[in-house]
């Protein structure tokens, strides 16, 4: 979180997301910052993973610069689309919200979104249980309740 405060680069870019992985759990396994290589029950193939995460950076730039979405809304897209994505072994869900939170605080000036709560969302609980399924409605094409998820209380 220091070298975040600190780097002042671009954000939307897949070097900078490589970057914050590596940043984050570089102490924690020597693979930090680097794509997986197999397969899992969630995620791309891995072949995919460049391709996927540069297409998604063009298309949150595009967003940002379009205005396509509201902040909010693209920043709950970018998190699943980053999450679908699974582009490391381990700490995507952790990578993806810090990488929203920093796309909505860098690029439009918003407060990050409350993901955990009051909750550990590392632990079966019922925030991360509405989590689960919100994104599980958005892999089904339903960004209603991911978006009723990062915005409870109907406004920012």
């Amino acid at each position: 979180m220091q070298w975040l405060g600190r780097n002042r680069g671009e954000v939307l870019t897949d070097d900078f997301a490589v970057s914050l992985h590596k940043r984050m759990f570089g102490d924690v396994w020597d693979w930090a910052g680097m794509f997986r290589k197999t397969g899992k029950n969630i995620g791309v193939d891995p072949l995919h993973i460049p391709v996927q995460l540069r297409t998604l950076m063009d298309d949150a730039q595009y967003w940002s610069q379009n205005k396509t979405y509201p902040e909010l809304e693209a920043a709950a897209r970018f998190h699943h689309w980053l999450v679908q994505i699974h582009p490391f072994p381990n700490g995507n869900g952790r990578h993806s919200l810090i990488m929203a939170d920093t796309m909505l605080e860098r690029v439009y000036g918003a407060r990050p979104i409350d993901w955990a709560g009051g909750y550990d969302l590392q632990k079966m609980n019922d925030r991360r249980t509405t989590y689960i399924a919100a994104l599980k409605a958005a892999d089904a094409a339903n960004l209603t309740p991911l978006m009723a998820f990062c915005n409870p209380n109907g406004g920012r």
